[in-house]
């Protein structure tokens, strides 16, 4: 049995999940998700809890049964509370402005390097460096600041480069004098 699997998902007051044919639907104050899901996964919800179960033991049908639990549980805690990334600019004249749904880095290049802001995410760029990303929906708001963080990883040496609030960068000593 799936250890993640077999965890109730808990729903908080203000959530709705429904569960059709194959799709299920989490609505919320922060959005509406939807998932489709494979048949041999059954998902119930009695009052504030839903259980994913598995209707056989096959090896696909056990590691979908993990999945859809966790992917529920997202939805979930996407639309009531949201997730957020946050990245931080180190750098001389490195810096990042919104305009409208553009995001525009200045990272030290010939060009300034404007960045799509996807539909469903809120993009916050202060005068400190500070670039925050906030959605419903875990996985795209992961995959753009992955996005914004290659566009100029952070260095060994200076530090310099776009990196995650929370990520710790191994610095290197550089070059001493020879004498």
């Amino acid at each position: 049995m799936s250890r993640i699997g077999k965890l109730p998902v808990l729903i908080p007051a203000g959530v709705k999940v429904t569960v059709a044919a194959d799709v299920f639907t989490v609505e919320g104050p922060k959005g509406k998700l939807s998932q489709s899901y494979d048949p041999s996964i059954e998902i119930k919800v009695d009052g504030n809890h839903a259980v994913v179960t598995r209707k056989d033991d096959t090896k696909q049908t056990r590691s979908f049964h993990g999945l859809y639990r966790n992917l529920l549980n997202n939805m979930v805690l996407g639309v009531s509370s949201g997730f957020t990334k946050t990245l931080v600019i180190n750098g001389v004249g490195y810096r990042a402005e919104v305009q409208g749904k553009v995001l525009l880095l200045n990272l030290g290049y010939s060009n300034d390097v404007m960045a799509g802001i996807p539909e469903g995410l809120t993009v916050t760029a202060d005068a400190a460096g500070k670039i925050t990303i906030t959605g419903a929906r875990k996985d795209q708001v992961g995959e753009f600041a992955a996005e914004i963080r290659k566009l100029r990883g952070p260095e060994p040496y200076k530090g310099k480069g776009i990196r995650y609030d929370n990520e710790i960068i191994r610095r290197k000593v550089g070059k001493s004098g020879v004498k």
